[in-house]
């Protein structure tokens, strides 16, 4: 392959990978094709896409694009999944595949531009999770404020009406 052709290449992998800051490595060697036209299909609709890359160029690609680490993990037919809103939607969705068709082996992940083990990707909260774990967090210190004020009074307004009923209640005539 010529030098200029190459670059084209590269090229086109800066451009397509230039944003993407999570992804996964896979190995899809054995699975027929219609199976992997299939699972692409599948794949696509839910905004996530599959790429064959040459090892060579992927890695030199990657490294400029500061994803480095990859290239230990980029060693026979290499594809890069990429897309979905994060990496635990995009690893979920993967790892469920794989447990379909065995040929399917999953290598490595990328979470924000920090390379990582897929088993640890899986792990991560989805976007969804992760905003309402912070929500949590934010409104937490209010309600417990909140029942920390609430509470002497209520205890208060309970004695008070407690008290209230006591003075209502009739007294027994004198036999």
């Amino acid at each position: 392959m010529s030098k200029a052709i190459k670059q084209m290449q590269m090229d086109s992998l800066k451009k397509t990978f230039g944003g993407v800051r999570d992804l996964v490595l896979l190995s899809v060697s054995g699975v027929p094709s219609t199976a992997e036209n299939q699972m692409r299909l599948t794949l696509r609709k839910k905004n996530i896409r599959l790429q064959t890359v040459k090892n060579s160029l992927a890695s030199r690609v990657f490294q400029e694009l500061g994803l480095g680490g990859l290239e230990a993990h980029c060693s026979g037919p290499t594809t890069v999944a990429w897309g979905s809103s994060s990496i635990a939607d995009l690893t979920k969705e993967l790892d469920a595949l794989a447990k379909k068709n065995d040929k399917i082996k999953p290598r490595a992940a990328v979470a924000e531009g920090a390379v990582i083990t897929f088993e640890a990707a899986k792990k991560f909260p989805t976007r969804a999770a992760a905003l309402s774990r912070i929500a949590g967090m934010i409104l937490a210190p209010g309600s417990r404020l909140a029942g920390m004020l609430t509470g002497p009074g209520a205890t208060l307004a309970g004695q008070i009406k407690s008290l209230g009923d006591k003075i209502e209640e009739p007294a027994a005539p004198p036999a």
